[in-house]
Formats: structure tokens, C-alpha cells, sequence
């Protein structure tokens, strides 16, 4: 939300301790409360008078005739925008990221690892999404007849995560030896969603020119050789019991739940709310235009970039009443120490 011209000085001080005073407290805050802290010594009929416009014009709102204010999403959405950009992580904790971090080479890992620290230090839900890109894009295959019906399938990714099945399949070692080498001249640095599709295009076409081989390739890939762990997205999800704490809504949180161990909806939530292009991290305050369970819950995230490959994405999901600036310093820390990392182990 852009600046609200009808802010000032006052107003945006006030409204910025109600906001902060709530995160902290969770109780309504009161223009007495306020005026004890206040820098200005603003005295609490001239607080009162600030507060009264601040609900008028929608930051504010008041539960009870004779209780405090509480912040709105438009309050949150403007205080957002005054603090971007304008805290560091403490030393101990960037130190906590980097230990927890180092050493990793594989994208799946990182993001793995990455939702446990985040959820730590936001004490809220750490979500991460790993997609296919380059650095999950085919290395090579290797395919070997392990007996009467089994063959094992092997396929090593460009960022060095071994992924091998076993597949009941009769083909001869010869058959298996050539389809392994047609993938591997073919497709090497292919993602894995790309070569899949091509691969069903040319069964099609040129089945009649390369009959046998071509055979050996639809058996192969229609048993899964080719095929990820989890399809072209693998979720990590951590911290959820962290939004049981202090929490009286038990229903919302019940749908809350549900929703995170749906981790489709979980990638769709990600995917609908952090761009490719994005360079800094997104704050977004009501989730319910992608689904109907996360109203009143934050998306706190940012796209993970390798090489100017986005190959994942990471995020926050919290309650409106949490610490933004911590959680966005930790979130914008962890993307850019993401390429650092990665790049760095190649």
C-alpha cells in the first residue's frame, strides 16, 4: 500500500508503537499505555484524538466501546512499508544460519534445513519449496538388468542428488545400455519436466525410425525412470505446532493445519504470491485470495535464486500479529546466502 498522504509525523509514530505495542503484548492498547512511553510526551486526550483518526480512516479498530485499539491488515501493510529494509539480523543469529547452512551442495538439502531455521527463528511456520531447475537438471542415467523382471534406474542431478528406484521391467542389458546413452547425449541439463515432455513427443513421432529403441525408452519411462521423488516440487514444512501457542481461534487453526499438510496448496500458496523476478523480500497480510484458510495469516517470502535460476522459494506463514521486521531480515538473510552457498560449492 502506498504511503497514505493523510499520515503524518504524529499519526505515523502513534499508529507504529500501536502496532509494535500489540505484537508484543497481544492486549488492545490503551492511549495511556501509549502516552507513559511516548518520546514526544504526547499527553493521552492528544493520543485519544490521533487514535480516533487513525480508526476513521481504517488502521484501527476497537473490539469494545471502552477498550484500546487494535491494529487492521492496513495497519500492518503500512507499518511494513516504514520498517523495510531498515534491520539486521544479531551476529549470534547469522551465525546460527550459516553453521545450520554450510556444507550443502544440494538444493532439496538447503531447503530442507532452511524451513527447520526459519521456524526457529520466526517461532512460526517455516515453509521452503524446491523446484526443478537447473541445479536438478539431468546429469546422467544409468540403467542395469538386476535380474528376471528388475531393472535399477539411476539418475544423478546437476547439484549431485542420487536418485535410483527399482522397476520391474524384462529388458536386456544391450536395450537398457542404449536407451542410457540416447538419454544421455539427448538430454544432459535438461530439467527433468522438460526432457519428460519431449521424451512422450518423440516416443510419438519417431517411434516408426528408432522401433526398438524408442520400446525400450516408452517402458522405461512409462515405470517411472525418469520421474522425481515427488513430482517438480518437493515442500518442506516446519513449525506448524508453533501457531498453537497463544492462539484461541482452535477452528481456524484446525483449518490452518489441514491446509499445511496439503503441501500442493502449500506450493500453489508459494507460487501464487512470490515472483520469479522478484529481487526483495514480499510481505503479504491476508492470505485468503489463494485460500480461504490462511485469512488473517502473513506470507512473509522470497524466490531462492542460483545463478539467476530461480529454483525454490522460501517463506514465513504466521498470524498478523508477529514480528515483521525480525522474520523479514531473516527471510531477505537466508535468499541471498542461498546463492552465495550453492554457487560456492560447484
Amino acid at each position: 500500500m502506498p504511503s497514505d498522504p493523510n499520515i503524518g509525523k504524529r499519526e505515523r509514530e502513534v499508529l507504529t508503537a500501536i502496532v509494535e505495542t500489540f505484537i508484543s503484548t497481544g492486549e488492545p492498547v490503551g492511549s495511556r499505555t501509549l502516552s507513559r512511553s511516548n518520546r514526544e510526551g504526547l499527553s493521552p486526550a492528544t493520543i485519544r484524538n490521533v487514535m480516533a483518526d487513525l480508526t476513521d480512516s481504517g488502521f484501527l479498530e476497537q473490539t469494545h466501546t471502552s477498550s484500546g485499539r487494535i491494529p487492521t491488515p492496513e495497519a500492518y501493510r503500512y507499518y511494513v512499508e516504514q520498517i523495510s529494509g531498515t534491520a539486521k539480523l544479531a551476529p549470534q543469529e547469522e551465525s546460527m544460519i550459516s553453521d545450520s547452512l554450510a556444507g550443502i551442495s544440494d538444493v532439496q538439502e538447503f531447503m530442507e534445513r532452511t524451513s527447520h531455521v526459519l521456524s526457529l527463528i520466526s517461532r512460526n511456520v517455516g515453509v521452503t519449496v524446491a523446484s526443478s531447475g537447473t541445479k536438478n537438471a539431468l546429469e546422467h542415467v544409468y540403467f542395469s538388468r538386476l535380474g528376471d523382471q528388475k531393472v535399477l534406474a539411476v539418475l544423478v542431478t546437476r547439484s549431485g542428488l542420487v536418485r535410483d528406484r527399482v522397476l520391474r521391467l524384462d529388458l536386456p542389458q544391450a536395450e537398457l545400455d542404449l536407451a542410457a546413452r540416447y538419454i544421455n547425449e539427448n538430454f544432459r541439463g535438461w530439467t527433468m519436466e522438460s526432457m519428460r515432455a519431449e521424451l512422450g513427443r518423440r516416443i510419438e513421432q519417431e517411434r516408426s525410425e528408432y522401433d526398438r529403441l524408442m520400446n525400450s525408452i516408452e517402458q522405461l519411462y512409462k515405470q517411472g525412470a525418469l520421474a522425481s521423488e515427488a513430482g517438480s516440487q518437493v515442500v518442506f514444512i516446519e513449525g506448524a505446532a508453533n501457531l498453537i501457542t497463544g492462539q484461541e481461534d482452535r477452528k481456524r487453526l484446525q483449518e490452518l493445519l489441514k491446509t499445511l499438510e496439503e503441501k500442493e496448496k502449500v506450493a500453489q500458496l508459494l507460487g501464487a504470491y512470490l515472483d520469479v523476478k522478484q529481487e526483495a523480500v514480499r510481505v503479504v497480510i491476508g492470505l485468503d485470495d489463494a485460500l480461504p484458510s490462511m485469512q488473517n495469516f502473513v506470507l512473509i517470502g522470497a524466490p531462492a535464486h542460483s545463478g539467476g535460476d530461480m529454483v525454490g522459494s522460501l517463506a514465513v506463514i504466521g498470524p498478523t500479529r508477529m514480528d515483521y521486521q525480525h522474520t523479514m531480515t531473516a527471510v531477505s538473510y537466508i535468499a541471498r546466502l542461498f546463492d552465495k552457498i550453492l554457487n560456492e560449492s560447484e
